[in-house]
């Protein structure tokens, strides 16, 4: 039991342990009397323990639910702080990634048993889906006060995807067999924005002054199955592009109606890969246009924090892993200036020599 302290001025003081933060850091409540007799620091220390146990009590209601229950009340609880799509990511997850914990209490589940799930469920899914999952785990644990038994558990190696980046003569061919459509638009946006699916639908021409495209919403699935506008998932995503004009007339010329691409994410996905599918061009996800453009900017030297700020990325930790992928027509004109770099001055040394 917390004992209580006399302050200088004559009150009782009573500290009990509250939560840990995120960073490590101890937090306390303060109980405290104005009394300065013997029940003064009584009634301090009586407040002090009713909130332990009330506290604890409490702690024990939420452990005893299973773990189902527990994810469940995270993803009401984060409902109006969490996208759409990342919710109905997480009960994708919670109906079919946590036997045999999922119906286990949280207060029963050990790190032995958190361990083995993570042994088994690798086997058979990649560790960025192996890290996901532990994540949601993870928040619902650390929610409901049970974070310490996640302390060592092993994870395992992030593994860098081998991803193909498009080049200028994918793109050339690309836009070349879309010409007139909504893709062509699509990829415009996507290759020299770059900008991504659900923020290309939700485009409309009210977005579009000048060369400038104001990007402050996307279009995403929500649990409902069906396509909703909402604001970015972070505040980098909210931003101004500035295209170059020849896109920017091509998209109003492609458009009907308000809508700069009046499509669904899928279907722009769909039309995509039946595209690839008939060019002679290694395949790619659409998605990897906007690789081709972060890649493109970086490979001509534009500083990374401009190249973040027009991709809409929260940090340059995504870029730097997958986004400043070498481009091989680039790669080779960059090879080239640098051997003849040196040919050159091989040349001039061998001049040198002949002179002397």
């Amino acid at each position: 039991m917390a004992k209580a302290k006399k302050l200088p001025s004559g009150s009782w003081r009573c500290l009990v342990y509250d939560y840990t933060d995120e960073a490590g850091k101890r937090h306390y409540r303060s109980f405290t009397s104005d009394n300065p007799e013997k029940e003064g620091r009584l009634e301090a220390e009586h407040l002090a323990a009713e909130f332990a146990y009330t506290k604890d009590r409490k702690r024990q209601e939420n452990t005893d639910m299973v773990l189902q229950e527990s994810m469940e009340q995270y993803c009401i609880l984060k409902s109006n702080v969490l996208s759409p799509s990342t919710l109905r990511e997480y009960k994708r997850m919670i109906k079919n990634y946590y036997t045999p914990l999922i119906s286990m209490k949280i207060s029963k589940i050990t790190a032995i048993q958190i361990q083995r799930w993570v042994n088994n469920f690798s086997a058979t899914h990649s560790p960025k889906t192996t890290r996901n999952a532990f994540g949601l785990l993870t928040s619902t644990m650390a929610l409901f006060k049970r974070s310490d038994i996640l302390t060592d558990i092993t994870m395992p190696q992030t593994v860098v995807p081998n991803l193909y980046t498009p080049s200028d003569t994918d793109v050339k061919s690309l836009l070349e067999h879309t010409k007139g459509t909504y893709l062509e638009t699509a990829i415009c946006l996507a290759a020299f924005g770059p900008m991504r699916r659900g923020e290309i639908c939700a485009l409309t021409k009210g977005d579009i002054n000048g060369c400038n495209v104001t990007v402050s919403k996307s279009m995403v699935k929500g649990d409902d199955a069906q396509w909703h506008i909402k604001s970015p998932k972070t505040t980098a995503g909210y931003r101004t592009i500035e295209f170059p004009q020849f896109v920017i007339d091509i998209a109003l010329k492609n458009s009907t109606g308000d809508k700069i691409v009046p499509l669904a994410p899928d279907s722009i996905t769909k039309r995509f890969i039946d595209t690839i599918k008939l060019l002679d061009i290694p395949r790619f996800r659409f998605h990897d246009l906007r690789h081709y453009g972060a890649s493109i900017l970086h490979a001509i030297g534009v500083p990374d924090q401009y190249i973040i700020e027009r991709g809409g990325w929260s940090t340059d930790n995504v870029m730097k892993t997958i986004y400043r992928s070498a481009i091989t027509e680039e790669s080779k004109k960059i090879n080239h200036k640098i051997n003849l770099h040196f040919e050159t001055m091989q040349h001039d040394l061998q001049h040198d020599n002949k002179k002397a």
